[in-house]
């Protein structure tokens, strides 16, 4: 697997600190956002590389050292900004933050630790990191602070570990008896919800954010947080972090005014960014683990956290690979919901994948690196730099620099500089417009002008200032006059605004109503729409599972149809194949008996002509009979033949038998052959009879024959019986040398010697003789009947006429 970086086992956290985080603390105080999230299977090192260990502290000291390293000169006072409960910042001015501070100092108990007492000395070997890293380009015309926030999400729900509880959700209270301690003052932390804000970030409602001033005072906040976290132990780690934490740092910068003295009370210059520093729970399988109860309850969510937050990124992944719009799932996980705007593109993203080298983890580390390899393919659009305020860069220090250089001159001359920083008095432009005093110095006892230049003036004087007396006089009254309208109507408008101020109270308290009936309101809209988006989730479970159906549904009947098409194209051919198959065998029985009927006709047609050949022939002549070489012998005068005997004992069929009785026969009966009506039928006990010779019946069998049939000169039909010995070959199969050849062979009985003549009867029978001879030829004729089975029929006439 290939990653941007890849770090070995003895990295120290410096190192990873400026490869990893820096860049993301730099882009916080430039006004950017950004996330940094652990990820890995259970004790893999993910809490140590975000905490770290004494005397070397992980990513979240180095961030909040480098924070406070780059602004600490620049950072407002107290209460200067105030967050809003909407995910917003506001100026407060200096009198409305002395107030505020005031009234902190004031309570008994303070909201923010105070950064002068001493340091926890069970985290301050974490926070005293000695490298001073800090951001050479930081604005010094703004003013910074900084909030942090710490949450836990545990179960699926959201908890704010800073929040001041009596209640200790980890370590319930116990009495003597082992049994928890019912009080009622005892209530449990309650979740907190999700919301929009204007700029449709998400946010936490309610949750602590805390102002910060340095480095300690962050990290003992964040230590505070860590001790509530829900920790348990397990088979394959002894602190193993039952939820997942995230520790927020906002950082809120304004410019300050043309003067550079005060922030600028602009809220369109206050720029709000936010580092959040998530330490995930890691994965884990419960066969390994051995959870049971609330730890294995706690596992499940675990992992359904990380598995949607696997398939925001699976799905992000797809729509811009592939150019698809499909819906992102980020409700149907807190973690996922709470970060949608960074995987939307508001901010910047970095994932450290933990990697335990144990055997047992190996199937959980592949998956786990899979995942983060294929995240480095998802790119999200980066937010554009915010506009610039427009003000004179560097007013910090020229203000700076006038306030002490005025300091310095005001310590030198110990007073008010003449004409430079402050203006005349009244009394010295007053004494400018009288005459000046002529020069007083009397030179001689006879000098008569300067006393009376002196007098004239000092009388001009007198004039002046009675005329100025006088004014002044008029101008007090007039001024009381002015006084007194002015108190009328200071009164008047007094009344006046009392009134209004009556209306504007009832109205503040009718709006206030109003906003608590919309509290409500919201908090049962709020709960309607978690209850409508758990019902969304089921739905599109459903819905996902419906269409996966469909699709498997679709798909089993394309396979019947797919498979049907098969069948049919199958079948056709095979009623193809079998209607030839029958075609040429109805050809083919057709021939035969076109073959055999004609051979019928032939042989009925040679009877008859050897009938009328008798019956045409001369009575007076009567020639000897044709006889066949197979009658030897004459047959006897016969008298009139007798009517045949009605009770004739039937005929028992007599079966040939093989030579070879003892031995196993392939019997070859091709299927043209015709059935004849024969007594002797060739037959061979327990033969295998085939229609066709194969090699699998002739492996059986050391005997072959096959039954042959043939059409004889004479028409009649003729039955071979060819014989062989069946041998095994060298290559394995079967070969049949031919033997022996019986015939089976059916012939007419026409043949037979008609009664000669050369032997003439007696004369007292030559009139019987005559007819009994034609009589005795006919009665033996053979007739084959129209219509009879196959083969000739064999019938005798002989009954008398």
């Amino acid at each position: 697997y290939s990653f941007k970086e890849v770090f070995g086992p003895l990295v120290v956290q410096k190192e990873l600190f400026e490869v990893v985080a820096k860049p993301l603390v730099e882009d916080l105080i430039r006004g950017k956002n950004g996330l940094l999230f652990t990820y890995g299977v259970t004790g893999s090192g993910k809490t140590h590389t975000m905490t770290g260990s004494p005397g070397d502290g992980g990513l979240l000291p180095r961030c909040l050292d480098m924070i406070f390293n780059s602004i600490g000169p620049f950072q407002a006072k107290r209460f200067v900004f105030k967050l809003d409960d909407k995910n917003g910042v506001e100026v407060q001015c200096e009198v409305d933050a002395l107030l505020e501070r005031q009234k902190r100092e004031a309570m008994p108990v303070p909201k923010t630790p105070s950064g002068k007492r001493q340091i926890d000395p069970e985290f301050a070997d974490m926070i005293n990191v000695q490298d001073h890293c800090k951001m050479e380009e930081v604005d010094e015309d703004n003013v910074y602070s900084v909030f942090v926030s710490y949450i836990e999400i545990y179960n699926n729900y959201i908890y704010d570990l800073l929040e001041e509880s009596p209640f200790e959700p980890i370590k319930p209270k116990w009495n003597s008896c082992n049994t928890p301690v019912r009080n009622a003052d005892l209530i449990p932390p309650q979740s907190k919800l999700l919301r929009e804000d204007q700029n449709h970030n998400m946010y936490v409602t309610g949750c602590t954010e805390v102002e910060v001033k340095s480095r300690e005072e962050a990290f003992e906040v964040f230590w505070r947080g860590q001790k509530k976290r829900r920790i348990a132990n397990t088979q394959l780690n002894r602190e193993s972090s039952r939820s997942h934490s995230v520790f927020t740092v906002k950082l809120a910068q304004a410019p300050l005014d043309a003067d550079g003295a005060n922030v600028l009370q602009e809220k369109e210059q206050i720029i709000l960014s936010q580092l959040s520093l998530v330490d995930l729970a890691g994965s884990e399988r419960t066969n390994r683990t051995k959870a049971e109860g609330s730890r294995l309850r706690e596992a499940g969510n675990i992992n359904q956290s990380l598995m949607t937050l696997r398939t925001c990124i699976e799905v992000l992944r797809e729509n811009q690979m592939y150019g698809t719009n499909k819906m992102v799932p980020y409700r149907d996980s807190k973690l996922t919901h709470l970060f949608k705007n960074y995987f939307d593109g508001e901010g910047k993203v970095r994932m450290i994948v933990c990697v335990n080298p144990k055997a047992e983890d190996y199937e959980e580390s592949l998956q786990v690196m899979r995942f983060a390899e294929m995240t480095q393919e998802v790119e999200v659009a980066r937010p554009v730099d915010r506009a610039l305020c427009g003000l004179t860069p560097g007013r910090r220090y020229r203000n700076q620099a006038f306030r002490e250089e005025l300091a310095r001159k005001l310590e030198l001359r110990g007073g008010p500089i003449d004409g430079e920083t402050e203006e005349q008095s009244a009394s010295d432009t007053f004494l400018q417009n009288f005459p000046p005093l002529p020069p007083c110095e009397l030179l001689d006892i006879h000098d008569e002008q300067t006393l009376p230049k002196l007098i004239e003036v000092l009388e001009q004087r007198r004039k002046m200032r009675q005329t100025l007396s006088e004014e002044f006089s008029k101008n007090v009254l007039a001024f009381k006059k002015v006084l007194q309208e002015l108190d009328s109507n200071v009164a008047s408008k007094e009344k006046y605004f009392q009134g209004k101020l009556s209306e504007k109270d009832k109205t503040i308290t009718g709006q206030k109503t109003e906003m608590e009936r919309l509290e409500k309101t919201i908090k049962t809209l709020e709960y309607k729409i978690d209850i409508l988006e758990k019902t969304t989730t089921i739905y599109e479970e459903d819905k996902r599972s419906l269409q996966q159906e469909l699709e498997n549904k679709n798909q089993k009947l394309q396979r019947q149809a797919s498979d049907k098409r098969r069948l049919e194209a199958r079948l056709q051919g095979m009623v193809t194949e079998t209607t030839m198959k029958w075609e040429k065998e109805c050809e083919r029985r057709v021939a035969a008996k076109q073959l055999e009927m004609q051979n019928k006709l032939w042989v009925k047609d040679e009877k008859l002509k050897q009938l009328k050949a008798i019956v045409t022939e001369s009575k007076a002549e009567k020639p000897e009979r044709p006889s066949r070489e197979r009658d030897r012998e004459k047959p006897a005068p016969r008298s009139v033949s007798p009517s045949p005997v009605p009770n004739a004992p039937p005929v028992r069929l007599r079966h040939r038998r093989s030579r070879s009785a003892g031995e196993r026969w392939v019997d070859h009966k091709p299927p043209s052959n015709l059935p004849t009506d024969t007594v002797l039928q060739p037959h061979v006990p327990h033969a295998i009879t085939v229609a066709a010779a194969s090699e699998k019946a002739l492996a059986k069998c050391d005997k072959y024959m096959l039954t042959h049939q043939e059409l004889a000169s004479d028409g009649e039909i003729e039955t071979k019986l060819i014989k062989g010995d069946v041998f095994k070959t060298r290559g394995g199969g079967q070969a049949v040398q031919f033997t022996d050849i019986e015939t089976l062979k059916q012939e007419s009985p026409t043949g037979r010697k008609r009664r000669s003549s050369s032997n003439p009867d007696p004369p007292e029978h030559a009139a019987d003789s005559e007819w009994t001879d034609v009589e005795t030829r006919c009665s033996v004729a053979v007739e084959m009947r129209a219509g009879s089975v196959l083969g000739p029929g064999y019938q005798h006439h002989a009954q008398p006429k």
